[in-house]
């Protein structure tokens, strides 16, 4: 039995997007009004992998999501449950009973396509109904709609994966993000007037449209105007191992082995191959002033 009370809220979560945003709003809400602990429950590998054996390409990894959780959403307090074929047959009932006893919860917040248990027989609909019936209470919160469009994980993952940063943000109600570790690459992007950071796409996470982008990285002291490409590295005669190199505007510092988030804003051009170093450098620096000149914007 927990001695913390809680509210919580349901779901995987998967960019953290503005229909999620209105639930841990709804979470939070509730915390105050009840004087309790606002809470989230996700999972570490999405049920599909299981449910329906299909590897589902994420919009971030679990750390990214549990930043997003926190700095977007507003909750600290996440609670990360391991997803395997057992948790997949319990009831569903067992584990709402799972949650008041272990995680103290006095009320559950989720999205009207929320299920759990075993064959997904935990509807949303069911799941009030059992809440009401175990001192416990719920809200099911209504579809967040942008453009005449609901706003899902899956509409978002076609987003990104097409490039189309600047319509993600809309629906995610910020940027598509990245977070990893800085490494070694080539440094080839040194030796033509454009020295970059090297990071990569987290295991099972989506991979964006290749080609060149307006992004912003995060660094200790704050955040940077960046270009930033993904793709193969055609012009090097790539052994076609994805890369994604950033080139931070106005900044020298020795970032090996540091953490950094990565923002995509916008799309600039396609990846291709350059008939030299030379010629790609000509058009890094044109990839430069776009950048700039897409912050000036702002």
């Amino acid at each position: 039995m927990s001695d913390i009370r809680r509210v919580i809220a349901l779901g995987f979560f998967d960019g953290v997007h503005l229909g999620h945003q209105a639930l841990m709003h709804r979470t939070v809400q509730r915390a105050v009004e009840l004087g309790v602990r606002p809470s989230v429950i996700s999972f570490d590998t999405h049920p599909d992998t299981f449910v329906h054996g299909v590897e589902v390409p994420l919009l971030g990894s679990v750390a990214d999501r549990k930043d997003l959780i926190t700095r977007i959403g507003g909750i600290s307090d996440i609670v990360m449950i391991h997803f395997d074929r057992k948790f997949m047959q319990m009831a569903w009932d067992d584990f709402l009973r799972s949650v008041q006893r272990d995680l103290g919860a006095v009320h559950l917040v989720m999205g009207r396509d929320f299920c759990c248990g075993y064959k997904g027989l935990g509807t949303a609909d069911r799941i009030a109904a059992w809440c009401a019936d175990h001192g416990m209470g719920s809200d099911i919160v209504r579809e967040v709609y942008v453009d005449g469009i609901v706003v899902s994980s899956t509409h978002i993952r076609s987003l990104v994966s097409s490039g189309e940063m600047e319509t993600a943000a809309r629906f995610l109600g910020h940027p598509h993000t990245l977070t990893d570790t800085v490494g070694y690459g080539y440094r080839i992007g040194r030796s033509i007037g454009a020295p970059t950071i090297n990071t990569g796409i987290p295991e099972n996470v989506i991979v964006p449209r290749h080609g060149v982008y307006a992004t912003r990285v995060w660094l200790p002291e704050g955040p940077k105007p960046a270009v930033t490409n993904v793709g193969v590295r055609p012009t090097f005669g790539s052994d076609d191992r994805l890369t994604v190199e950033s080139n931070i505007l106005d900044f020298n510092g020795n970032l090996y082995g540091s953490q950094v988030r990565l923002e995509f804003l916008r799309f600039l051009r396609e990846e291709r191959r350059f008939p030299s170093p030379e010629a790609l450098g000509v058009q890094i620096q044109q990839d430069i002033a776009a950048t700039r000149a897409y912050f000036s914007e702002r």
